[in-house]
């Protein structure tokens, strides 16, 4: 089966990121122009091979800097069809638990994690309105489904309410075509995991127990972004899938 894009431009946050950056990659490949927002910027030849891409320096959070950017952009583009949310922050020894976390650390990771999505939904659902077409994938994360012994609170927390908002959106403007779904990953190979170069053991140690006995790799997710933007995936909203070599399935 060959994919098919209806739309022809998207926006990408964290588009800098492991994911958001395969994502921007094969969305360009696939003649679809692509906004990537990020603090950090992608390489000169990454902007130079993939011609389709636009990068624009932002912090999320901020959503008066973040509306300008974007009004101005599909000013130009003229269609909003495609918002593909990678945004996230995992903060190992300062998200613990919400019995000892700093007040300030929780807010901090809500702001990325889950505020940034109510930015993004601000901005971007009336643009796709005046087309009456839209596709949105948010990367939550398996840790929104499972407590844990050695938590990120924060991070669990505000992953499961993406959960939540992309379900409640998806029936506000399903009758505009407007569709809103979730991908939950579960250990990907990204900067998120720099800790996994200074102590491949602990990797090792996580791919005996997972299913599928490998980590996941970025393309794994991308992959399914794909899917779900695409014109073959139409009658799918409010959903989740869940992508983590069989973790979650475990007894």
């Amino acid at each position: 089966m060959e994919l098919t894009y209806k739309g022809k431009n998207a926006i990408v946050t964290g588009a800098s990121g492991g994911m958001g950056l395969e994502v921007s990659k094969m969305l360009s490949e696939n003649n679809i122009n692509v906004l990537m927002l990020d603090i950090q910027s992608p390489s000169k030849s990454f902007l130079s091979e993939n011609v389709n891409c636009v990068y624009k320096k932002v912090d999320v959070t901020n959503l008066g800097k973040l509306k300008s950017i974007i009004e101005k952009y599909f000013k130009e583009n003229k269609s909003a069809d495609y918002l593909i949310n990678t945004t996230g922050v995992l903060w190992f020894n300062k998200d613990v638990s919400a019995a000892d976390i700093k007040s300030e650390v929780w807010d901090k990771v809500f702001d990325i994690n889950l505020k940034s999505m109510m930015h993004l939904s601000k901005i971007i659902i009336p643009l796709m309105k005046k087309n009456n077409f839209g596709s949105m994938v948010h990367i939550s994360s398996v840790d929104a489904l499972t407590g844990d012994d050695k938590p990120q609170d924060a991070y669990g927390a505000s992953k499961a309410a993406m959960i939540r908002l992309s379900k409640s959106l998806s029936i506000q403007f399903a009758s505009k075509n407007i569709r809103s779904n979730i991908i939950l990953p579960g250990p990907i190979e990204t900067g998120m995991q720099k800790r996994w170069k200074k102590n491949p053991t602990a990797k090792k140690n996580l791919e005996k127990f997972i299913p599928l006995q490998r980590v996941g790799k970025p393309e794994d997710i991308s992959n399914a972004c794909m899917f779900l933007l695409s014109d073959q995936a139409n009658y799918i909203t409010g959903t989740e899938i869940i992508i983590d070599g069989g973790i979650t399935s475990k007894p």
